[in-house]
């Protein structure tokens, strides 16, 4: 069985939206995305999403009785592996139509939870007493062991903020457009060495949803807009702090999800035209493209300070700007899959020319969760 994306949309507006609470930001997101399909609410019979709201009060707010729920809460991953897993129910006949929802006051902080970690947790006992508490802190450690086993320059790692922001540039949505430079990266304000302020990602309001359902289903229904196939997915995870990584300097989580995706698809490295890494840092993208296979080891500074991902350039990367220079609300995932679903459709702000198959890579926490999709414009 075939399955499709046959909606995806994000609220109207992303970035600061103190009027939206964070469930008001997941229904926008969930109209715009069955609009998006030509769907009504009586065609879900899925509901997936992560976080506070959870499913149950997302599906009761848009007056939806599900049969099938998947509230998997592994980071900003998350909604790869509910795409993966929708796919999987499908298939099972445990639901035909899935609705996955985000929305997330990442930054009024409007009907969210309060930040917090418990002093028993694994984390509170074993790293937080060093220091390490919260991402800017956490990401530091296995970037600063990357720079130091594969000489990483600082210039490098200030290349990929640069790159972004040539694409979100072109896209009117991205919260900063504005060109900079890499003096202007190492020249920002120092939050946690060796991230300057402008090699962390933001911090936004917004939300995204997808409809997710098989091919024949989308075609007896009319989906308004082309589908986008998935032809490949794979997830994994790793550790739930940074310090029991099996290596700093690369994400297990990262290689095993990839692999089960590229080998689901039955793909290879040179017949991606598309790729979306989740950008919480500036050394996250360097890790995917080594980890999923694209580069070797310590090669992907290089690369990206080539052009290669840039505008033009023979894999073009992050193309809505990233979570460095579009948004990030807290959890991004969401928005690197709608990005890639705008390029196949060949709707993006920044268009790809001909991009016929986007990969998506995802991450969770601190390196802790990893998924991967393989998305097609049309099955080959």
């Amino acid at each position: 069985m075939n399955i499709v994306i046959a909606g995806a949309a994000e609220t109207d507006e992303i970035g600061k939206l103190p009027g939206h609470s964070t469930l008001q930001l997941h229904l926008e997101a969930a109209e715009n995305a069955l609009e998006d399909a030509g769907l009504a609410h009586h065609d879900i019979d899925g509901i997936a999403t992560v976080g506070t709201p959870g499913p149950v009060q997302v599906a009761h707010a848009l007056g939806v009785t599900p049969s099938w729920v998947d509230g998997t809460g592994v980071g900003g991953s998350s909604f790869l592996f509910h795409v993966r897993h929708a796919a999987a129910a499908i298939r099972a006949g445990l639901c035909h139509t899935v609705l996955i929802t985000h929305g997330e006051s990442g930054r009024s902080r409007v009907g969210a939870p309060p930040f917090s970690r418990a002093p028993d947790s694994i984390p509170g006992q074993f790293e937080a007493p060093y220091g390490v508490l919260g991402p800017t802190t956490t990401f530091t450690i296995p970037a600063l062991r990357y720079m130091k086993e594969t000489g990483l320059t600082h210039e490098q790692l200030a290349t990929v903020p640069v790159v972004q922001r040539r694409w979100a540039n072109r896209n009117p949505r991205a919260m900063h457009r504005d060109l900079i430079t890499v003096d202007d990266v190492l020249a920002s304000r120092l939050v946690a060495y060796p991230f300057h302020l402008l090699e962390c990602c933001l911090v936004t309001d917004g939300g995204g949803a997808l409809v997710v359902t098989s091919q024949d289903r989308a075609e007896a229904t009319g989906t308004a807009k082309p589908q986008v196939h998935l032809l490949g997915a794979g997830e994994s995870v790793e550790a739930p702090m940074i310090s029991q990584m099996e290596d700093l300097t690369t994400s297990k989580a990262f290689r095993l999800s990839s692999a089960a995706a590229f080998a689901e698809a039955g793909i290879e490295h040179a017949d991606v035209d598309h790729l979306m890494v989740y950008d919480a840092f500036a050394h996250v993208p360097i890790f995917g493209l080594e980890d999923m296979g694209f580069v070797n080891r310590g090669e992907a500074g290089g690369f990206i300070a080539e052009g290669n991902t840039l505008p033009g350039g023979r894999l073009p990367m992050n193309t809505n700007g990233g979570g460095l220079s579009y948004t990030h609300t807290g959890m991004y995932g969401i928005f690197a899959i709608l990005e890639a679903v705008r390029q196949l459709r060949g709707e993006a702000a920044a268009q790809v020319p001909d991009a016929e198959l986007s990969v998506v890579l995802g991450n969770g926490g601190m390196f802790a969760s990893a998924a991967t999709l393989v998305l097609a414009g049309r099955r080959p």
